[in-house]
């Protein structure tokens, strides 16, 4: 049997160049490059699609529309699509490709045609709070506020190369018209009525990321103790996987880079019961279970090859 094949549509930017070396360990699957010099010839690029099973688009929003459109002029013929921009991550059309994000995601993303990959600010965000939705711990119409920094590979091309070249500051606050274009995206995925108030900043550190939603246990139904929201986060995933839940252990600090080069998302609770004031807080990297590790995943749920 033929291994399965895959082009990825804009290799050449970070996410791509994460995928193809993540890709280098995931046997059983070939990888197509197209010319470089037809990177933006439209009938190359169809071409090209026609000829694998998987199209990954690492593209900025317009352009993978494009791409889209270019795949479906292919009608039987086209491909599967998984799409790491924020074109389509709300388009009821396409799977959302957060396996772990409810039971029997990863099984509706190996079924698809067309896979929208998370953002990384969403992935900590849904994974913190949906579960506290569904349990009925924290209202779906409750306002939340979600705090995240980023290292600075998250931010595109010149983001980048300011960091890289000494001229960025050492952090920042952004996004400060509070309308993140990942706000949607988290909203729609957690289970909230209530837009969330979301708040990103980025940090002097290449990749790696904290997200972080603060409580008021006693506005919350019931004015459950920190330990219950902890506990429903537990009991919704399962042990063993890529997402775990772990006890603060008396820690009064945390940093966003320890999982840096892996695909694990952890998930901490931490509180002041005295204060009845809880932390929910996510730790992942940026580049792994936030973009080209989830990437990956999706890739082989979607090939078979999970």
């Amino acid at each position: 049997m033929p291994a399965p094949t895959l082009f990825i549509d804009g290799e050449a930017g970070t996410t791509g160049l994460e995928i193809r070396e993540k890709l280098a360990d995931v046997p059983g699957i070939e990888v197509r490059s197209i010319d470089p010099a037809l990177r933006k010839d439209p009938a190359a690029r169809r071409d090209m699609m026609a000829s694998v099973d998987l199209v990954v688009l690492c593209l900025p929003d317009a352009a993978a529309k494009e791409s889209v459109a270019l795949a479906s002029e292919l009608g039987a013929d086209a491909p599967k699509i998984l799409d790491a921009s924020t074109a389509y991550r709300v388009d009821p059309a396409w799977t959302y490709g957060f396996a772990e994000m409810a039971p029997g995601q990863a099984q509706a993303i190996a079924g698809a045609a067309r896979v929208s990959n998370p953002g990384c600010y969403p992935t900590g965000a849904i994974a913190l709070l949906r579960p506290l939705v569904e349990a009925g711990l924290v209202p779906r119409d409750f306002p939340v506020t979600i705090n995240a920094v980023s290292g600075y590979s998250g931010g595109g091309r010149q983001m980048i190369e300011a960091y890289e070249a000494g001229t960025a500051p050492a952090f920042e606050l952004y996004g400060l018209t509070l309308e993140h274009k990942h706000v949607p995206e988290v909203q729609g995925y957690s289970g909230l009525s209530r837009r969330p108030i979301f708040v990103p900043s980025v940090g002097n550190f290449r990749q790696g990321m904290l997200v972080s939603v603060p409580l008021h246990l006693d506005a919350l139904p019931g004015a459950p103790k920190a330990a219950e929201l902890e506990a429903a986060l537990s009991a919704y995933y399962p042990q063993g996987g890529l997402v775990s839940v772990l006890p603060t252990a008396g820690e009064t600090r945390i940093e966003p880079q320890a999982l840096n080069g892996t695909d694990a998302l952890e998930l901490r609770v931490f509180a002041n019961e005295a204060m009845r004031h809880a932390l929910l807080v996510a730790r992942l990297d940026n580049l792994g279970k936030g973009a080209s590790g989830a990437a990956v995943q999706n890739i082989r749920l979607m090939l078979g090859l999970a």
